[in-house]
């Protein structure tokens, strides 16, 4: 058994619903930690005396919290990450799609979804949910690297039939086979769950995307991730494409791809209808603030999470950044342009127990309770200079964590367990 001590961030609530009380602050705090999994979160003058035997990791002042989850990311991406100057559609023909057509190759495949778990792993975060390409090779590559560091991983093959180059399409009927074969190989081993994944409608035909709604109605216990009203272009061309449909939701509602356990990444430009029928449904948003500034989409109403499950996301690699502490940080500010101002409880619980809510892993992950699996990051409230002379001044737990999401990057991250095992210190 392991005992972390430091200072410790816990939820027993929403903070959009229940305020920023429904976090739980030990200054003093412990977690104890075995068998991958935790078993007592309180008081360390408590937890020291109960659990005499066991190894005692003390952080001092550090802050332990539930790994970071990013709840929807392009892996493949990692690459490509920063490159200039585009919009979205320009962006995916100049940068994405020539990189994902590497994807063919396993070798390429394994070496990329090695690196990029490497590069979030030592930033905090536990668990992401991923976009491969349509190459089953890319799926295979990141949860097999993935079940080598015993993380908890969503991903699945990106699906497209139209409207992207040669090499990257793939039809309905490959898209549905080459899915479930895959979904069939890896759902639910270890860690791991398989997410069906149209890419987004432009890229889909109607017959593809009412393939993979029969797939998920198959596989209800699934997720399935698409985009949805990123940008008024995007949105226009959906128009031209489905002009029988009466929004961009609907392109996905008609064929079955609308849902408890669907993921629609961005959300921005939702008509009345579109949002009163996500409510209804019970889906889940993904915010992706940096992806949204970096691209020009605009910028998201966070007041949704008031009545959705909203994950929050880096979006590589149109994101510009591999970390949830910088994410957090465009949240706050694109919540700001809106006229809403976010609470640092907020958004450190939208990038846990809100992007684990967002997944329907709540019960497993994002949080720190007896019987979650032990995922952990410990946080230096000093890890910089400026950081530090700003949380010197801190008269309590926000006033010194706000400095870090707004200033902190993976020099910040002092330790990561996953699993119960310390994978980065």
């Amino acid at each position: 058994m392991d005992l972390l001590i430091g200072q410790v961030i816990r939820f027993d609530g929403d903070p959009f619903r229940d305020g920023p009380g429904a976090a739980r602050h030990h200054g003093h705090g412990a977690v104890a930690v075995e068998g991958g999994r935790i078993v007592d979160v309180g008081e360390a003058a408590l937890l020291r005396p109960r659990y005499p035997q066991a190894r005692v990791h003390d952080h001092g002042q550090r802050l332990i919290s539930a790994g970071f989850i990013d709840a929807h990311v392009h892996y493949p991406q990692t690459a490509i990450i920063a490159s200039w100057g585009k919009r979205l559609i320009d962006w995916l023909n100049s940068y994405t799609f020539p990189e994902e057509m590497r994807f063919s190759d396993p070798a390429y495949a394994m070496e990329i979804a090695n690196r990029y778990l490497d590069l979030v792993l030592a930033r905090g975060t536990t668990t992401v949910c991923t976009y491969a390409t349509i190459h089953p090779t890319s799926v295979d590559a990141i949860f097999t690297a993935a079940r080598a560091r015993g993380m908890r991983l969503f991903a699945g093959k990106t699906c497209m039939d139209r409207n992207a180059p040669e090499g990257l399409r793939d039809t309905a009927r490959s898209a549905y086979d080459d899915s479930k074969a895959l979904l069939r190989k890896w759902h639910g081993v270890d860690r791991l769950s398989y997410v069906i994944t149209p890419r987004f409608s432009p890229t889909s035909t109607p017959e593809q995307l009412a393939a993979l709604g029969a797939l998920w109605r198959e596989y209800p216990d699934c997720l399935m991730q698409t985009h949805l009203s990123e940008q008024t272009d995007e949105i226009a061309w959906v128009r031209d494409l489905f002009p029988q449909a009466r929004d961009y939701l609907d392109t996905y509602e008609a064929q079955g791809l609308l849902g408890e356990g669907a993921l629609y990444g961005h959300a921005i430009h939702l008509t009345e209808r579109e949002r009163a029928r996500l409510i209804e449904a019970g889906a889940s948003l993904v915010h992706c603030p940096t992806s949204n500034t970096f691209i020009g989409s605009g910028l998201f109403d966070m007041t949704l999470a008031q009545h959705l499950r909203v994950g929050l996301a880096t979006d590589t690699g149109g994101g510009s950044n591999f970390s949830m502490l910088p994410t957090m940080a465009a949240a706050y500010e694109v919540a700001q342009l809106r006229g809403q101002s976010l609470h640092p409880a907020q958004l450190w619980w939208l990038a846990t127990q809100g992007s684990a809510r967002a997944l329907h892993a709540e019960d497993r992950i994002g949080n720190l309770a007896p019987g979650m699996e032990a995922d952990l990051v410990v946080i230096d409230l000093a890890s910089t200079p400026a950081i530090e002379q700003a949380t010197r001044r801190a008269t309590d737990l926000w006033q010194q964590l706000f400095p870090t999401i707004m200033m902190g990057d993976d020099r910040a991250v002092a330790e990561v367990w996953v699993g119960g095992k310390p994978l980065v210190h």
